[in-house]
């Protein structure tokens, strides 16, 4: 029985990691963002952190730093790919969801959406294998993330990603593979209505 992966919070940091954080809360410091007794408490956190869940607060409040906590890459052993079929009458993973490090959408008869806006990704990297045949698959990411969808042979009902170029730092790279079948396979990230309904239930903040 393969375990899940564990809680990025819960992942354990090195070294360099702490020091990562040290030299930026100095930095931050230098530039006037925290005063000295700030500087002194986060430093000691800092030092003595075990997880990132300890590392993560202590810089929470500062601009982004590209060099400082990127996700952590997929283990070697992280398990076989968990599988999304589309059936008949369809199907999805939306909501709050743990991530695998490599995951197969078969988009069936019914059609497969896979919904990553309020996703937990503990990977700097992840795959996704897609299979539109009849129902497609639709990918929604949340914007900042990198998609790389060279891999993916688009069939006949072709892949679109509406993505663009841009990314924020840390932020996971999503590699789509496999073909888009007879439908296709778009990937895009949330549109007006799936916005407005997350501003609806509180959860727009939590949008990555």
């Amino acid at each position: 029985m393969t375990s899940e992966p564990r809680p990025r919070a819960e992942l354990r940091v090195s070294h360099e990691e702490r020091d990562a954080i040290a030299e930026r809360l100095r930095e931050a410091a230098g530039d006037g963002r925290i005063d000295l007794d700030e500087l002194d408490e986060r430093l000691e956190r800092a030092l003595t952190a075990k997880t990132y869940g300890d590392l993560e607060p202590l810089v929470a409040d500062l601009p982004p730093d590209p060099r400082a906590l990127a996700p952590a890459p997929p283990p070697r052993d992280a398990g076989p790919p968990e599988e999304v079929r589309g059936g008949l009458p369809g199907n999805e993973r939306t909501g709050r969801w743990r991530v695998p490090a490599r995951l197969i959408a078969r988009g069936g008869l019914g059609g497969v959406k896979i919904d990553y806006t309020l996703a937990d990704c503990p990977w700097s990297e992840t795959e996704i294998e897609v299979h539109g045949e009849m129902g497609g698959v639709t990918i929604i990411v949340p914007i900042g993330w990198r998609v790389d969808s060279t891999g993916a042979d688009p069939g006949i009902g072709g892949l679109k990603n509406k993505t663009g170029d841009e990314h924020a730092p840390g932020t996971p790279l999503l590699r789509v593979t496999g073909s888009g079948g007879l439908s296709g396979v778009t990937v895009r990230h949330p549109n007006r209505w799936e916005r407005r309904k997350l501003r609806a239930s509180g959860q727009d903040d939590d949008v990555r």
